[in-house]
């Protein structure tokens, strides 16, 4: 049996504070090269907020985030991309001018620069943008953006991904087809860390979940384990539950 990889992101005791409120209270969780690791819980409980820490949007108040053992808390995202870490949002933030081509390529131009570049030809084909390859973004539908969305972040070469709300909105179909090539992606070695309402999309796709309830863990492992816990019944009971 192989020994396990090293975590390629840390994250110990976190805290981030929006005036008094706590949206993330000592949260502390890792992630190795080539898993899928959920983020889940009710809304206000600190999902997208450790996201947004993640990845430079804000600097943590406390504790400590780690990649590859290098600290980077506070860190600028456009600085983060270089190291290797980007993300999709809930809501697609393209640039509604660009046509998508243009979008893609802005990414790609600005990714890790010691690895080799992909094809936008070959990003376009993989998420079903080609045919709008030289449309404005703004004329794109949601699921549409979400793909140019995923095609940017992929453009930058991640070693780990953030996905926050991705599925949402996507039909049976789309779901399937994006869960996919997500797996792919982390078959690949790509570390993956998804945020997402959709308890079924989860369980389909992660190789262990976080269970967070106001800024805390309250439960790590298996989202088939998860849902007999009776603390992670009552918050999920207490709030939004997506089946």
């Amino acid at each position: 049996m192989s020994p396990r990889p090293k975590p390629i992101l840390n994250v110990a005791k976190l805290v981030k504070r929006f005036g008094g409120f706590h949206a993330l209270d000592g949260l502390s969780f890792h992630v190795v090269p080539g898993e899928i690791l959920g983020l889940v819980g009710p809304n206000g409980s600190g999902k997208t907020t450790a996201i947004n820490v993640i990845s430079g949007l804000y600097a943590p108040d406390g504790g400590e985030v780690t990649l590859d053992g290098q600290p980077i808390g506070g860190i600028a995202s456009h600085k983060l991309v270089h190291r290797g870490i980007n993300r999709t949002f809930q809501v697609p933030k393209p640039f509604m001018s660009l046509t998508v081509r243009e979008n893609v390529q802005v990414a790609l131009s600005h990714g890790r620069p010691a690895v080799a570049p992909p094809s936008v030809a070959d990003l376009l084909d993989e998420y079903r943008l080609t045919e709008l390859a030289d449309r404005p973004a703004s004329e794109l539908n949601s699921a549409q953006q979400k793909m140019l969305d995923l095609t940017r972040a992929l453009a930058t070469r991640p070693r780990l991904l953030l996905l926050d709300e991705l599925a949402a909105g996507l039909n049976p179909a789309e779901l399937d087809w994006i869960a996919g090539h997500i797996k792919a992606l982390a078959a690949s070695g790509m570390a993956i860390i998804v945020v997402e309402h959709l308890m079924g999309f989860i369980e389909h796709i992660t190789d262990r979940v976080i269970v967070l309830n106001a800024g805390k863990e309250i439960f790590e492992g298996k989202l088939a384990a998860a849902v007999q816990e009776p603390q992670v019944i009552e918050v999920f009971l207490g709030g939004e539950h997506a089946a």
